[in-house]
């Protein structure tokens, strides 16, 4: 074997070993900083804003303080030095200028520092008191009553429906997936001799089964590798093979494109069978 060839393998083989943790590592520090910028950010600087309104009055400020303050904020006006030591003695402007002071202080830690981890917390934890309010008969009803609206909403509606199939797809617990999809099924589809993994839904429909008279299955036929889409057909019970797969299996050999198979379902091949698969017209 040449070292040109020997690097490639060890260099293919190190990726495949260390790509998916990388990826995983990716996905949660991505999330994290999304959260981060765009939800905890805002709390942190609430709770520094309400902590400032409340501790401001007990922190001590010079007059230069206060000076910097007035110059600092741009209201199109130009003091002379005169203006300037009458408005340093105003109450008014002493205690916006002490705000200020506490404001900025709190963020330094809050909100630029170590502490901007506890937005982050606050919105984990009201996350879960929500759905623990949304479970409740009160919350379940005000959720429907709230999910009518964006529904009789002109615009709304053209894009809350489809957003909302993606996240119950992706955060479906297992149990509830079960309930969804029955089963694991192999299905010729699109074609003859063109077998598709697909999930059952259900018994067909009943015009379907009443005017044919047999045993049918709906089944999704999920796209690769974003399994949000499909086909939703139906066809005869006896057209298809039950597959020894979990949901899960299934849907992370639909993601991978069919790389990923689970091991009961895995062929082993001989050189030949290889060969036939990474050169099939034998070329050389």
């Amino acid at each position: 074997m040449s070292l040109t060839r020997r690097f490639k393998g060890y260099f293919l083989h190190g990726l495949a070993v260390l790509l998916p943790s990388i990826l995983t590592i990716w996905v949660f520090v991505w999330g994290y900083t999304f959260i981060q910028e765009n939800i905890s950010q805002h709390i942190n600087r609430g709770l520094v804003h309400i902590i400032a309104l409340v501790t401001h009055d007990d922190i001590d400020i010079t007059d230069s303080e206060v000076q910097k303050y007035i110059e600092s904020e741009d209201s199109g006006i130009e003091y002379d030095d005169n203006n300037i030591k009458i408005l340093v003695k105003d109450e008014y402007i002493r205690k916006q200028a002490r705000f200020n002071k506490r404001k900025t202080k709190l963020a330094e830690k809050w909100v630029d520092g170590p502490g901007s981890i506890v937005g982050f917390i606050i919105a984990v934890i009201s996350v879960c008191i929500f759905g623990a309010l949304l479970a409740s008969y009160v919350g379940k009803r005000f959720w429907r009553m709230t999910e009518n609206f964006i529904m009789n909403t002109p615009l709304l509606r053209n894009v809350y429906p489809y957003i909302k199939q993606v996240t119950d797809f992706l955060l479906t617990q297992e149990e509830d997936q079960k309930r969804l999809f029955s089963r694991v099924v192999a299905v010729e589809y699109p074609k003859k001799n063109i077998w598709s993994v697909g999930f059952v839904t259900g018994a067909g429909l009943k015009s379907v089964v009443d005017n044919v008279r047999g045993d049918f299955l709906t089944v999704i036929i999920p796209t690769s590798p974003t399994p949000f889409t499909g086909f939703v057909i139906t066809v005869p019970k006896k057209q298809t093979i039950d597959l020894d797969m979990t949901i899960e299996e299934a849907l992370r050999f639909i993601i991978s494109g069919g790389v990923i198979a689970p091991m009961n379902q895995r062929i082993k091949m001989d050189e030949q069978t290889k060969e036939n698969l990474t050169n099939p017209h034998g070329d050389t």
